[in-house]
């Protein structure tokens, strides 16, 4: 029993049992491919994060390690993340007020407890909590964190700096700097011309990522012509490997990132998950959420413990391993080995990095948020959902990244609020010819049932939707005039009642009652049938007043089978 439940929560243990010998050259290559990748974008997120850069390598290290150990997928690559990057800097730059030091120390705490809650939600079975934002919400969320990491790396492709404040003074004071000339025409030129490589080698479906030709380039061309000193560069990393970086930390610390480490635990498994899921699914393989969820937990603790910040899988880097050959997570560890060695044998060369193509690299990375053909068909499909999607770009803009979490979880469950509380509503009737009860209000040349009237209501009834279903009901009885003497509910889509809905729903049945109208209750589910005999209503609604179907309910009033009712030209379900 311990065998198996060590087995299960530490897949590698399965993986290293059945590894292949032909899968150790692909691993080994996708490995040294990936490890190209790591470096830059690792050193770009810190910078997004407002770390030091060196501290995007330790939480692309770590992270990679513990995953290899705890993660379910294959080929799913962690490490810095551009969602999460501006929202680590909204956090923690406030508290840090301007100490490097406290400022990787807060951030380590933020990834520990990010870790700790993602773990705790993956023992107790919670990979359903990333349902909370919806996809209309995440569209508009991403797409204004990728419009934010834009802006904010805009001044680093230009050459110069600028004090970083609200997303609308930052585009005034980036214009202040390019009206005053203080564009640094090379670093620009690195800037773009990294963009063109980045850019013209993903179009051209290149087998080399353009983030390393551009990476290297830009760093042999700095190097030759010696340039270091003339344009804003990354600077050399400080030689060694990742180590605690905690101190200074107080309980008061815990108390301040308690909220945020809920959001950004959230926003992290949600893109994880998909991605997972997505991956997985290319390679005939599932995925087990809350496995997932504890797999990120414990990568985020390892990182944050080591000098990291919080991270999650990347979208850009994972495809990048697949497409390189990788068949289990040894390239993952294979990319964290070479970093190490960069680390420790070959730092400086940080040191002839242009800043402005670090800039460039993330700009890419961050465009790959926005989703403007999602939005567009959010438009065609829903405008309801749409509207969604800009109230929580809105929010993340206007009021802030940590903000915008908290608008976009709050959207989301207003949405559900709100399509619960004004469901679709239909009265059903039949159609000569055609098998079923149908929604009279699609089809104009359905009839009612004489003294019958069939009402479908496609909610759970609780306190907020309760009254308009009993207005409904009133409604249509009233419309279909006095000959009714019964009224049926298609009650399959009620998934559940309250204490409040069941108020309404009696005083329902007394206002038929009445006026001589029998309420019947037809493909009721049992969880429902059982509240409603917990609410002591059982003696109100006896056995008789149920119906395994429509078609069934019918047959009980008319008093005849349904065939002999219907023949051949009515249909019988619902």
């Amino acid at each position: 029993m311990a065998a198996a439940w060590v087995k299960k929560w530490v897949p590698s243990i399965d993986t290293a049992l059945n590894y292949r010998r032909a899968w150790l050259l692909p691993d080994l290559r996708a490995g040294l491919v990936l490890t190209a990748l790591l470096i830059p974008v690792g050193i770009g997120y810190a910078e997004v994060a407002g770390l030091p850069p060196e501290t995007g390598l330790y939480a692309t290290i770590i992270p990679l390690a513990a995953y290899a150990l705890f993660g379910p997928s294959r080929v799913l690559v962690l490490g810095p993340d551009s969602a999460l990057a501006p929202i680590i800097a909204a956090v923690i730059l406030p508290l840090a007020l301007g100490d490097d030091d406290r400022a990787v120390a807060l951030a380590g705490l933020l990834a520990i407890m990010v870790g700790l809650i993602l773990l705790l939600g993956g023992l107790l079975r919670l990979g359903f909590v990333t349902d909370l934002l919806s996809k209309p919400i995440r569209v508009g969320y991403l797409n204004a964190l990728g419009l934010l990491v834009i802006i904010s790396q805009l001044p680093a492709l230009l050459g110069f700096s600028i004090d970083s404040g609200q997303p609308i003074a930052d585009v005034i004071a980036i214009g202040a700097g390019i009206a005053g000339g203080e564009v640094n025409l090379t670093a620009l030129l690195f800037g773009l011309g990294s963009l063109l490589i980045i850019v013209g080698l993903s179009w051209g479906r290149s087998r080399i990522p353009g983030v390393l030709v551009a990476v290297v380039l830009a760093t042999l061309l700095t190097a030759v012509l010696g340039l270091h000193s003339t344009i804003p560069v990354v600077g050399a990393m400080p030689q060694g490997l990742p180590a605690p970086a905690l101190g200074g930390l107080v309980w008061a610390d815990v108390a301040a990132l308690a909220l945020p480490a809920l959001g950004v635990a959230l926003i992290a498994f949600a893109d994880t998950a998909v991605l997972s899921r997505t991956f997985a699914a290319r390679r005939g393989e599932s995925v087990d959420g809350s496995q997932e969820m504890a797999a990120i937990g414990a990568s985020n603790i390892a990182g944050g413990l080591l000098g990291g910040f919080p991270i999650s899988a990347s979208s850009s880097r994972t495809p990048v391993a697949e497409s390189a050959g990788a068949r289990t997570q040894l390239t993952g560890v294979v990319g964290a080995a070479l970093i190490v060695v960069f680390m420790l044998l070959a730092p400086g060369l940080t040191d002839y990095l242009p800043s402005a193509t670090i800039a460039a690299v993330v700009i890419v990375a961050a465009a790959g948020l926005i989703d403007v053909k999602g939005f567009l068909a959010l438009v065609r499909m829903n405008k309801v959902d749409a509207a969604l999607s800009i109230a929580s770009f809105l929010g993340v803009v206007v009021v802030g990244v940590i903000e915008g979490i908290g608008v976009a979880i709050v959207l989301s469950l207003g949405a559900f609020v709100s399509h619960a509380w004004r469901p679709y509503r239909a009265e059903l009737g039949r159609i000569r010819g055609l098998r079923g009860y149908h929604d009279l209000s699609r089809h104009p040349e359905g009839e009612r049932l004489p003294g019958i009237v069939i009402v479908r209501f496609d909610a759970p009834l609780f306190f907020a939707n309760g009254g308009i279903f009993d207005d409904f009901v009133r409604r249509v009885v009233t419309e279909a005039g006095s000959d009714v003497h019964t009224v049926i509910l298609a009650a399959e889509p009620i998934t559940d009642i309250d204490t409040t809905a069941v108020e309404e729903l009696l005083e329902l049945d007394d206002f038929l009652a009445s006026r001589g109208i029998t309420l019947i209750f037809a493909e009721m589910k049992g969880p429902v049938k059982d509240h409603l005999r917990d609410y002591g209503l059982s003696r109100r609604f006896p056995p008789e007043r149920f119906a395994g179907t429509v078609g069934e309910a019918v047959d009980e009033v008319t008093g005849t089978l349904r065939g002999d009712l219907e023949g051949t030209e009515w249909g019988d379900e619902h």
